[in-house]
C-alpha cells in the first residue's frame, strides 16, 4: 500500500469491479456507461445530467426526493430512452446496477438545511453510507460533492485541501458542514477498507440558471431582488468575501475529477474573490441600476472569507474556471425573469 499523505490521500490497489451482466460482453451489445446521479433534479445535478446525456454512450439514472430539486430541471430528458428518473430518498437503500455514482444529494442552502437539520445530517451520513454500500456491491466508482463548508470559518486564506478547517460542531450550520466532513470520512474509510474507487470534490459557491429563487444564497437573492425591483439586502458588514463559479465550469470540473485518477479531495471553485458589497454593486449595475443597496443583520457562523486554492485542480485535472462573474450573472437574469414572470423593460 502506498504511503498516505497527511490529508488522507492514498492509492490503494483496487480489485476490478464485478461485471454487472454477461450482456456487456455480447457481440451485438453496445456497452454503455450507466451513471447514477443522486440529487440530479437539483441545480448543479441537472446541469451535470445535461452534460452526461450529451454523450450517447451514457445511460443516466437520476434519483431525487424533490426536497430542493424539481422535475422541471430535467423535463427535456423525461421519456428519453437513455434516461431514467426515480423518486427516491437516499437515506433508504437503493438497488440498481451502475458503473459510476455522482453523489450530489443534499440540501446545500442554509434556508433548506436549517429548516430540517436532522434530515440534512441523515442525508449526509446515512445517504452516503447507502451510496457507498451500492458502490461496493456493484463495483462502481463514486464521486462525493463535498463542500467548502468543511473548512468552516477558515483561519487560513485561501483554503487548500490540506487545511483541516475551523468548524463549530454544535452551530446552526453544523448539520451541513459536519455532515459533509463525516461523508468524506466514510468515503476514505470505504476506500481504505474495501478498495472502493472514490473521488471527492470540495465545491465552492456556484451560481447559474435553475438556482432556487428564494434559497437564501447570495447570488440568487440579489438577482431575484434586482429583477423584482426590491432593495438588495447585504448582510453586515458587507466586507465578507465569497468566490463564485459558474455552473458549466463546475460540471466540467466534476466530470474531469470522476474520469481522472486522483481520489481528491480537490477544491473546485473560482478563485476570483468578491466582497458581498462588490457583488451587490455588480448585480445593480448589470441588472437593475434603479435598486438601492441596504444592510441587514448577519446569520450566525457566517464565514468571513471563502476562497479556494485551486492549484491541485489545475495540476491534476487541467481544470480552471473560464466564465467571469460579469459574464455569468446576465446568463442567470433571463432564467429568473422567466420564472418570476417579470419581462425586461424596453
Amino acid at each position: 500500500m502506498a504511503k498516505e499523505a497527511s490529508n488522507g490521500n492514498s492509492h490503494v490497489t483496487t480489485k476490478p469491479p464485478p461485471t454487472p451482466s454477461p450482456l456487456r460482453n455480447a457481440k451485438f451489445f453496445q456497452a454503455n456507461m450507466r451513471i447514477l446521479v443522486t440529487g440530479g433534479a437539483g441545480f448543479i445535478g441537472s446541469h451535470l445530467v445535461d452534460r452526461l446525456m450529451e454523450n450517447e454512450k451514457n445511460e443516466v439514472i437520476v434519483v431525487d426526493n424533490y426536497f430542493t430539486g424539481s422535475k422541471d430541471n430535467l423535463k427535456k430528458w423525461i421519456g428519453h430512452p437513455r434516461f431514467e428518473l426515480i423518486r427516491h430518498d437516499v437515506t433508504e437503500t437503493l438497488l440498481v446496477e451502475v458503473d459510476q455514482i455522482y453523489h450530489l444529494a443534499c440540501p446545500a442552502s442554509p434556508i433548506f438545511y436549517k429548516y430540517n437539520p436532522v434530515k440534512t445530517i441523515k442525508t449526509n451520513v446515512i445517504g452516503t453510507l447507502n451510496m457507498l454500500g451500492l458502490a461496493k456491491r456493484v463495483g462502481a466508482r463514486i464521486l462525493l460533492t463535498s463542500t467548502s463548508e468543511v473548512y468552516g470559518d477558515p483561519l487560513v486564506h485561501p483554503q487548500d485541501e490540506s487545511y483541516w478547517g475551523n468548524v463549530n460542531p454544535i452551530g446552526v450550520r453544523s448539520c451541513y458542514d459536519e455532515g459533509k466532513r463525516v461523508a468524506e470520512t466514510l468515503m476514505f474509510d470505504y476506500h481504505r477498507q474495501h478498495g472502493i474507487e472514490i473521488r471527492i470534490a470540495r465545491i465552492f459557491n456556484t451560481y447559474g440558471p435553475r438556482m432556487n429563487i428564494d434559497d437564501g444564497r447570495v447570488v440568487s437573492n440579489f438577482i431575484a431582488q434586482a429583477v423584482r425591483g426590491e432593495p438588495l439586502t447585504v448582510q453586515a458588514p458587507g466586507t465578507q468575501t465569497r468566490s463564485f463559479c459558474y455552473v458549466s465550469d463546475m460540471v466540467d470540473g466534476l466530470i474531469r475529477l470522476m474520469e481522472g485518477e486522483n481520489t481528491g479531495p480537490i477544491n473546485i471553485g473560482n478563485p476570483g474573490e468578491f466582497t458581498m458589497l462588490e457583488l451587490a454593486e455588480t448585480v445593480k449595475e448589470l441588472i437593475n441600476p434603479d435598486v438601492e443597496i441596504i444592510s441587514v443583520e448577519n446569520t450566525p457562523d457566517d464565514p468571513r472569507q471563502r476562497k479556494p486554492d485551486i492549484t491541485k485542480a489545475k495540476e491534476l485535472l487541467g481544470w480552471e474556471p473560464k466564465i467571469k462573474l460579469r459574464d455569468g450573472l446576465p446568463l442567470m437574469e433571463d432564467d429568473f425573469r422567466t420564472r418570476l414572470g417579470v419581462p425586461r423593460k424596453n
